[in-house]
């Protein structure tokens, strides 16, 4: 349909208020009145990728079946573009009671590799630094962010792909509560990456963590009232443009498709 642009959203999952980030980022998607966005909590239903032009995901650990990982994997490929937030990339295993670790299973291959990374640990909830990775400083993505603290889950994962940083933090030391808790090598921790896949690209930004009173409904934690509100990053002006950014670049083909479907024929 010319003119429209097809968004999927995928918010839910465990342990966050996905009340409120899916509401922010339905308010996010109607700044842009071109696009109309389908609501999914899960990634089952992937006969809404035939149609869409972007992909939008905030979860914690929603495990995509073998086939829906393999259509998403395709749709990427394909040409489409995926925004995908926070805790995407996670499966996690809570221990029924605490003390034991939470584990994090390599418990959906495929989608980690579209992702370009799979979710290991954090350490407490603490602000850090957030910085513009060196050579992406004239990328429009992040072009005229200056470091930033962000007081927020800083992710600890193993990189499955060839990726393009964008934004990063540093950090070593011991997290506390996961199985893979040692982190002794100083190296960059992505905050922001491209990762491309054929025709295709997925934008991956890590930060967005929040949590309210009654979101603790799982193991271990067994629907405890949290006794906090927490807003993290969604407090910070630098997070929102990045936000913004990122759907401006996920539905750039989109909008390019619709300016050539929109500009008159020249005649021969």
């Amino acid at each position: 349909m010319s003119g429209r642009i097809n968004a999927v959203l995928v918010v839910g999952g465990k342990w966050h208020d996905f009340d409120f980030a899916r509401l922010e980022l339905l308010k996010l998607l109607a700044t842009d009145d071109r696009i109309r966005t389908q609501v999914s909590s899960d990634y089952e239903n992937v006969g809404l990728l035939a149609d869409a032009d972007i992909l939008v995901t905030y979860t914690c650990d929603v495990r995509p079946s073998s086939a829906a990982q393999v259509a998403i994997r395709d749709w990427v490929t394909a040409g489409g573009r995926m925004l995908a937030l926070h805790a995407t990339n996670s499966a996690i295993d809570g221990p029924d009671e605490f003390g034991p670790a939470f584990e994090t299973p390599d418990a959906m291959p495929v989608f980690s590799d579209v992702l370009g990374s799979r979710f290991l640990s954090h350490p407490p909830i603490s602000p850090y630094p957030v910085t513009v990775s060196p050579g992406a400083e004239n990328d429009a993505l992040v072009r005229g962010i200056t470091t930033f603290h962000a007081n927020d889950e800083l992710y600890l994962s193993e990189m499955r792909a060839v990726v393009e940083p964008l934004l990063e933090t540093r950090w070593t030391g011991t997290t506390t509560g996961f199985a893979e808790s040692d982190w002794p090598v100083d190296e960059p921790r992505y905050v922001m990456y491209r990762r491309p896949l054929g025709g295709g690209c997925v934008l991956y930004f890590t930060l967005g963590h929040c949590r309210s009173h009654w979101d603790m409904k799982h193991a271990p934690f067994h629907g405890m009232r949290w006794p906090t509100i927490d807003r993290g990053s969604w407090e910070l002006s630098e997070f929102h443009e990045l936000l913004r950014r990122g759907v401006a670049w996920s539905i750039e083909p989109a909008v390019e498709r619709i300016a050539r479907q929109q500009a008159p024929e020249t005649e021969s």
